[in-house]
């Protein structure tokens, strides 16, 4: 495969959660299997699930993952712009990985989101010059007509960095050739010049029943589909999310790897407002024997072995939400009756005494919930580190992001915070990763709950996820025109494709 630097395709999609984000980490992988030093890009995101590099900033997880995919190690050039909502109108605004203010989302895309066009272009040029490729991640579409004037993130950067777009579309959601039709057929005669092809993902069935119509796709719009890929269970890796998780349905237990003790484990997580970093939790699922479900019902943790509290972005919404579904209660009763519960960032600061919060809901001097020897003031500086240490006997990493300082004035000390009975808490976020301390935790958690169960001695979280980017690579190298797809990224653009006028079939 001929390399050369500053090749780079930018991976659009019909809508959010097309699977933009695994394709580019599937490329990614691809890339790097054929020898090709390559590096992922996301120029703004919108999430709340974010990770914290080497260097100390904070970006999207999804672009720690994508490099992980590439094999390189993440870095703020490959997410300048992170949106983190805190309401429905606005959003800390995290600018190469450090935060600079909360904004609206009128003021963001009235002209702030205009000036860090300059930002943007400098972070991929640096990237283009270093690597043979760079694969840009859009966000949402490139057909949100609305915002296209001030886009930084699709059309904006495929134009401005004269990148070959290839746009994605969920076929399980059905409707995928009007998307791709509608997607081409609203943008303008510039922007479509930079627009390649489709890709079809999550397809079921044969992909011969398909052909017609991509087919008459090909003769409506001039442009060529570079791939079908097939669905796959279990390919969502760090997903992102804006304002809002959706509820996971209780996985049944007889879908659950066998255990290896005689019991399974259930976890049920508290659905909070603002959930950030859910992403934790993962590394408890892919447990065998562990069932992980989200829960918003007070009923629902009656027959959980350990409930937790993650991390979000409204420690004190988060609180008045546990108090008025009744979770605060059931929280409490399982802290008398010595049930565990595990907090995570800003699910710790809630199980503490005190929160004083003039920075992120400025509601001033709250109550907690009691049940740890915790006070928290809120800094205007965000922590962003990536600590060390071990506990019960074995060593922990993890990341940290929160502006809530913890005091700790008991209990016995557990990685940065503390435990009292079977009640946890720290801001660690991904510490269950680390496979020893997890296990060494499970054993505790079974013990508590009176479960016959045992962590599984082989299981290895990064073996796991490295797996699964694996076959992310497999399904673009098995299903996607790869040799059309590689001179695509080399050859730059635009395209030369005929322009779709809008309403162009009828």
């Amino acid at each position: 495969m001929k390399r050369g630097p500053g090749g780079g395709l930018l991976v659009a999609g019909t809508t959010s959660d097309a699977g933009k984000s695994v394709v580019t980490a599937g490329i990614c992988r691809w890339l790097v299997r054929q020898g090709v030093k390559v590096a992922p890009f996301k120029a703004q995101n919108m999430s709340l699930n974010s990770f914290v590099t080497r260097e100390g900033a904070e970006i999207g997880r999804a672009q720690a993952m994508q490099a992980q995919a590439a094999r390189v190690e993440p870095t703020a050039l490959m997410n300048p712009v992170l949106l983190k909502p805190g309401s429905d109108r606005s959003s800390q605004v995290v600018l190469m990985g450090r935060p600079v203010g909360e904004m609206s989302a009128r003021g963001y895309h009235g002209g702030r989101q205009e000036a860090l066009l300059g930002t943007v272009l400098d972070c991929l040029a640096e990237l283009r010059g270093t690597y043979d490729a760079v694969i840009c991640e859009g966000a949402g579409s490139p057909a949100e007509i609305n915002l296209r004037r001030t886009d930084i993130v699709n059309m904006g950067i495929a134009r401005t960095a004269r990148l070959p777009v290839l746009v994605v579309g969920d076929i399980d959601r059905g409707g995928v050739f009007a998307s791709f039709f509608g997607t081409v057929a609203l943008l303008s005669r510039e922007d479509q010049e930079f627009v390649a092809g489709f890709l079809v993902n999550k397809f079921r069935g044969d992909v011969s029943l398909l052909e017609p119509g991509l087919d008459m796709l090909r003769g409506l719009t001039g442009r060529h589909t570079y791939g079908v890929l097939p669905y796959r269970q279990g390919l969502g890796i760090d997903e992102e999310d804006g304002m809002a998780v959706s509820l996971r349905a209780p996985v049944r237990e007889s879908e659950v790897s066998a255990p290896v003790g005689e019991d399974i484990l259930r976890v049920a997580v508290c659905a909070v407002p603002l959930m950030s970093n859910f992403t934790d939790l993962d590394a408890l699922a892919a447990e065998p024997g562990v069932v992980v479900r989200f829960v918003d019902r007070a009923e629902e943790l009656a027959d959980a072995d350990l409930v937790v509290v993650p991390g979000t972005r409204g420690t004190v919404r988060a609180l008045e939400w546990l108090r008025r579904r009744g979770l605060a209660d059931a929280l409490l009763r399982r802290a008398v009756e010595g049930r565990p519960v595990l907090g995570i960032c800003g699910g710790f600061q809630l199980l503490g005494e005190h929160i004083d919060d003039e920075v992120e809901s400025r509601a001033g001097a709250v109550d907690g919930l009691g049940l740890l020897p915790v006070r928290v003031r809120f800094a205007r500086e965000k922590t962003l580190a990536r600590p060390v240490g071990t506990a019960l006997g074995e060593p922990v990493e993890g990341y940290e992001i929160h502006h809530g300082v913890a005091e700790v004035t008991g209990g016995t000390p557990f990685l940065d915070g503390c435990r009292v009975g079977q009640v946890w808490g720290t801001h660690w976020h991904g510490s269950l990763e680390s496979d020893g301390f997890r296990r060494a935790f499970l054993r505790e958690v079974a013990a508590a709950a009176g479960r016959r169960f045992v962590p599984a001695p082989g299981t290895s979280f990064a073996g796991l996820r490295e797996a699964q980017l694996d076959r992310l690579g497999d399904l673009i190298e098995e299903h996607v025109d790869t040799d059309a797809l590689w001179r695509l990224i080399e050859s730059g653009a635009p395209t030369g494709l005929p322009f779709i006028p809008p309403g162009a079939p009828a």
